[in-house]
């Protein structure tokens, strides 16, 4: 948010950053910072300040720096879009698969104070069909709930019949504290908020019971 085209920046850079080519210094110290994690990295989608610098800027920085960590690395990191799907699929004891189907968005909107994404969470259920897991960001908080629908399977040797499909929606946080003492600021004086730091992870588990693969998806916060 530091580049010259941008309204909100200000004096408080980084030395390493401060020179003549601030957007493509960024990108080399998020490469370097990120290189130990790179393959364990499997997608990185944009958000709305990525967008934003591709309106104003005319450069794709989340692109670039996806192409310079494969590029050292060696790596398969993925660019997803502002919203998009991911499939998790699992082999389990006796060559059983499992398939997780992943709604991702980066979010819109402002949040809620009182009711802290809640609507947008429930929103995802009148937008998207087939989904085990919605998650979105956007909004700085981290939350998760588990919701359940009826639906009808249709299995070749047993035909049909009435399951309970189990959804998990989560709020992933942010890293980014902008509160400090709630003295001064661009997010204290719309009045916003203390935000959670941290982002959550997913947990996949699966057992077979009465002949059956039951499938329980959860998720906690991830420590700092």
């Amino acid at each position: 948010m530091e580049g010259r085209g941008d309204a909100r920046r200000s004096k408080n850079l980084r030395p390493e950053h401060n020179n003549t080519r601030y957007l493509d210094s960024i990108v080399e110290t998020a490469v370097e910072w990120f290189a130990p994690y790179a393959h364990i990295i499997k997608v990185i989608g944009y958000g709305n300040h990525e967008t934003s610098i591709i309106k104003y800027q005319e450069t794709d920085l989340l692109r670039r720096f996806v192409d310079l960590l494969n590029y050292k690395c060696s790596s398969n990191v993925q660019t997803g879009g502002y919203g998009g799907w991911i499939i998790i699929k699992q082999t389990l004891y006796g060559n059983c698969n499992v398939t997780t189907k992943v709604k991702y968005y980066h979010g819109s909107g402002g949040g809620g104070v009182v009711t802290k994404g809640a609507l947008n969470l429930t929103r995802s259920l009148e937008m998207y069909e087939d989904f085990d897991v919605f998650t979105m960001g956007h909004i700085h908080e981290n939350s998760s709930r588990n919701d359940v629908r009826e639906c009808v399977n249709h299995n070749s040797k047993k035909g049909y019949s009435v399951k309970q499909r189990q959804l998990h929606l989560m709020l992933t946080g942010t890293y980014k504290e902008e509160y400090g003492e709630g003295a001064f600021g661009w997010h204290v004086e719309r009045g916003a908020p203390p935000k959670p730091l941290g982002g959550r992870i997913l947990k996949i588990e699966c057992k077979e019971v009465d002949n059956s693969l039951v499938k329980n998806i959860d998720s906690f916060k991830f420590p700092l």
